[in-house]
């Protein structure tokens, strides 16, 4: 996929995420039954990655949540200089559905969002740090491409990388 086929526009990719949700489904089906070359797709997505600029675009910072683990929070209340109790009442919420702690949200999105820059991104949480998980992750991405259906939705890496893996493995759309 070169430069010039890279969809950025956040309404389009929205539009073509959602038109696609079916066929992503399919294609995660297709990737857990076929053999393919785990490394060469996450090649792929490294050089989609390096041609996107996610601080000009945040949108993940927008919609996705992020759920915390000790480590992060450990992370947090050290680089903000705070009690953990005044961390977690401040900064977190309670996801009771899927009983997780979440980073808290506002209209705007992440608590920790000021226009598209993140205020503690050197100590940003690793569901951050390593999103949207395409390239760096656990297993291989067949095992992670349940994430990746919603997020080709919101973020223009994923998109873009899911079109050009269903390229490589000749997937029937």
């Amino acid at each position: 996929m070169s430069i010039q086929q890279l969809i950025t526009d956040l309404v389009q990719i929205k539009r073509l995420g959602e038109k696609a949700r079916k066929e992503n489904e399919r294609f995660r089906k297709h990737l857990k039954t076929h053999d393919y070359n785990e490394r060469k797709l996450r090649k792929m997505g490294e050089a989609i990655e390096e041609q996107i600029d996610c601080t000009a675009c945040a949108n993940c910072c927008r919609v996705a949540t992020i759920d915390l683990v000790d480590r992060d929070i450990d992370r947090l209340v050290a680089f903000l200089k705070v009690k953990r109790s005044v961390f977690m009442e401040q900064y977190t919420a309670e996801n009771s559905e899927e009983r997780t702690t979440d980073l808290k949200r506002t209209d705007a999105g992440c608590v920790f969002l000021s226009g598209n820059d993140c205020t503690v991104y050197e100590a940003r949480p690793d569901g951050c740090r390593y999103f949207p998980h395409l390239v760096r992750g656990q297993g291989p991405i067949s095992t992670r491409m349940w994430e990746f259906i919603d997020r080709a939705c919101y973020c223009p890496i994923v998109y873009n990388a899911l079109e050009a893996f269903k390229e490589e493995t000749h997937f029937r759309r």
